[in-house]
């Protein structure tokens, strides 16, 4: 069995066990100005038919505001991190077709992972279409490497059969690097799933992990299990554009929905739960959300501890 970092297990469990006040859900103006949420929501409140490039400048700045609103990323990357950014970068489709994460919400987390001290920051993906083609496809890799980010291919003989005492799974084979530094920053994107119905923070921890195909027997209760282990600290969620349909590869531009959002939070269940929402989905319809609250890995009640943020 493989093992991770004594520093790194230190540094999650203890972000695991902040306790933070509940807010209420709040419109405010200036996120920076208000103290830390559990969970901050962007929203764009501007011109909706942004060009191209007009949304790029809104991708960014609602990241930014969504992470100013839960504490900013010094809160969580402390000076001299090693740090792993885990977007969704599974498919070989581009950005228009949203079945990867936004690549300037990537870029951007990136920089402020620098920004507040990091001494490393290292972007990757198990894919499911092939590695070299979903990192140019996607546009992240193009996005994040001239910030001085190390974009790093998955090798599958390095992945270690890892203990993690799961209800379902015992053990799973684990990408040993990601284990290894002081913080997993998840990054997923809002899309429908054929079998999840929606893949937001929980599913996204599956390009961490070999073997997938048991997830398949009870992908509710194996998600549990893997997020548990991961003990997430910050998860920033990517609502810019959403598939609603065709999951979780798309491909099909009217299966793409521009909603110029994104959520950051510390609670993993109320992410999930308002990306459900987000969909339209009933948090009820997905399984994985249930079984997430009941074991107590977070509320659903995401608007009893959100703050929302207007932004344009």
């Amino acid at each position: 069995m493989s093992t991770f970092s004594r520093r790194g297990f230190v540094v999650r469990s203890a972000g695991g066990a902040l306790a933070l006040g509940a807010h209420g859900l709040l419109a405010v103006g200036a996120s920076a100005q208000q103290q830390p949420a559990r969970m901050a929501i962007s929203r764009w409140s501007g011109r909706q038919n942004l060009s191209p490039q007009e949304l790029q400048a809104a991708a960014v700045k609602l990241t930014e505001e969504a992470i100013a609103g839960v504490g900013g990323l010094k809160r969580f990357v402390k000076p001299g991190f090693v740090v792993w950014v885990k977007p969704n970068i599974g498919w070989d489709r581009t950005p228009e077709l949203a079945a990867n994460t936004n690549p300037d919400l990537v870029a951007t987390v990136v920089r402020l992972c620098f920004e507040a001290g990091a001494k490393k920051v290292k972007v990757g993906d198990n894919p499911c279409d092939i590695a070299e083609k979903t990192y140019v496809s996607s546009g992240i890799a193009a996005a994040v490497k001239p910030l001085g980010a190390e974009v790093l291919f998955l090798d599958k003989s390095r992945f270690k059969e890892t203990a993690i005492k799961g209800e379902k799974v015992k053990s799973i084979p684990i990408f040993p690097a990601i284990l290894e530094g002081d913080l997993v920053i998840n990054l997923p994107i809002v899309k429908h799933h054929r079998l999840a119905v929606s893949t937001v923070c929980m599913k996204n921890y599956m390009g961490v992990i070999e073997n997938r195909k048991v997830f398949h027997q009870d992908i509710a209760t194996c998600l549990a299990d893997l997020t548990r282990f991961m003990r997430p600290q910050i998860c920033v969620v990517d609502g810019i554009r959403i598939l609603k349909d065709h999951g979780p590869k798309g491909g099909d531009p009217a299966d793409v929905v521009t909603k110029l959002t994104v959520a950051a939070g510390t609670d993993v269940v109320a992410l999930d739960a308002w990306g459900a929402e987000l969909m339209g989905k009933q948090i009820s319809e997905v399984a994985s959300i249930v079984k997430a609250r009941e074991v107590g890995l977070g509320t659903t009640d995401y608007r009893s501890i959100a703050r929302e943020i207007a932004v344009s």
